[in-house]
C-alpha cells in the first residue's frame, strides 16, 4: 500500500495500523520533492506504530542521494524496524523536481546507467563488504557502513519502472521487479500507457526472463495498480476510465494488471489469472483504495 502523507504523528500511526489490520503486507512511501512525507523517517514511524507490517520505499530517486548514504540509511531503518525494510530504488522521471533542486536532468539511459552503478554499491555495502568501486558516476574507497541491516544477506531490493533498460537492470540485480506499465516522456509530463496492453506486458516479461537467466525463478514480480474500482458493472467503469486514458480501450484496461475493476470475485479471479499468465504475485496500490481493495486482500489471504 503506497501512502504519502498525514496531518500529524497520530494520524500517520493510525493509517499504518489500519493498513496492517486490513491484512496488507507492506506500507510503502514514494519519493518526490512534493507535498508528501520524506520516506525514511516516515517508514520508521510507521513501523513503530505496528507489529508486523513491512515498510518500504517505492521508490527512492537514486539521483537525490549518494548510494553510500542510501545504504547507511537503509541499514539503520532495517535495524530500527527489526528487519522489516524493503528498499525500492528507481532512476527518477520528473524533470520539474530536478529543476527545483538545481539538479541536472540527464537522459533516461544515463539515469539508468547511474542507477546500475549505485545498485552494485548498495548491495555490497548492505551485505557488509568493505567497498572499493570506481565507475563512470561513482567512486567509493575503503568504505563500510554501520550499522549492518538485520536481514541477511540484506534487505530485499525492488527496482521499479517500465523501460527496457531499467527492467533489464531489475532482472539482473533486484529481488523484486516493480512493473509500473507507464513510461513518462517529455521530462515526466506526458505519460505513455502503451505498456498496459497485454502485448506490451508479454514483451516486458520476456525481456525480464531473458535478462534474469538462472535467477528468474527467485524473482518476485510486482505491479503498481493505478485504479481499484469494486463494481458490479465493470464494463461501464472501464469505459469511464477510457475517457481519461485515451490511449487505451475499455477492453485493454480490463485486461491490464495495472487496473483492478469488477466485483470482489472478479478481482480475485483476475489476480489469480494474471499470476498464472505473467507470474505477478505482489501488487501495490494507493491509500485512497485501501478500503475498496481490503476484501480482495482478505480473500486472497484466506481470511
Amino acid at each position: 500500500m503506497n501512502v504519502s502523507r498525514a496531518g500529524s504523528r497520530a494520524d500517520w500511526a493510525a493509517i499504518a495500523r489500519k493498513v496492517e489490520d486490513l491484512g496488507y503486507s507492506t506500507l510503502s512511501v514514494p519519493d518526490h520533492l512534493a507535498d508528501i512525507f520524506a520516506p525514511i523517517p516516515a517508514l520508521v514511524a510507521a513501523a513503530d506504530a505496528t507489529k508486523r507490517l513491512r515498510v518500504g520505499t517505492n521508490v527512492l530517486n537514486n539521483d537525490f542521494r549518494h548510494p553510500a548514504l542510501i545504504a547507511r540509511e537503509a541499514a539503520t531503518v532495517d535495524l530500527l524496524t527489526d528487519g522489516r525494510l524493503q528498499l525500492g530504488v528507481g532512476a527518477g522521471h520528473m524533470k520539474s523536481e530536478y529543476d527545483q533542486a538545481g539538479l541536472h536532468f540527464d537522459p533516461g539511459g544515463t539515469r539508468v546507467e547511474r542507477l546500475a552503478e549505485a545498485v552494485v554499491i548498495l548491495k555490497r555495502l548492505l551485505g557488509g563488504e568493505q567497498v572499493n568501486f570506481t565507475g563512470r558516476y561513482y567512486r567509493v574507497t575503503d568504505h563500510t557502513i554501520y550499522p549492518l541491516p538485520v536481514q541477511r544477506p540484506r534487505p530485499p531490493i525492488l527496482i521499479g519502472g517500465n523501460g527496457p533498460k531499467l527492467l533489464t537492470l531489475a532482472a539482473r540485480e533486484a529481488d523484486i521487479v516493480g512493473l509500473t506499465g507507464i513510461t513518462f516522456r517529455r521530462g515526466g509530463i506526458e505519460p505513455d500507457f502503451s505498456g498496459w496492453r497485454t502485448a506490451g506486458i508479454d514483451e516486458r516479461l520476456r525481456l525480464v526472463k531473458e535478462a534474469a537467466g538462472g535467477r528468474y525463478d527467485r524473482l518476485e514480480l510486482n505491479a503498481l495498480v493505478q485504479r481499484v474500482v469494486v463494481t458490479a458493472d465493470r464494463r461501464r467503469a472501464a469505459e469511464e476510465l477510457a475517457t481519461g486514458w485515451k490511449q487505451l480501450s475499455p477492453d485493454e484496461i480490463l485486461q491490464s494488471p495495472y487496473a483492478l475493476i469488477g466485483s470482489v470475485d472478479q478481482l480475485v479471479d483476475d489476480l489469480e489469472a494474471r499470476r498464472e499468465r505473467w507470474g505477478i504475485s505482489y501488487y501495490v496500490t494507493f491509500e485512497r483504495f485501501v478500503d475498496a481493495f481490503a476484501p480482495v486482500v482478505a480473500r486472497l489471504a484466506g481470511s
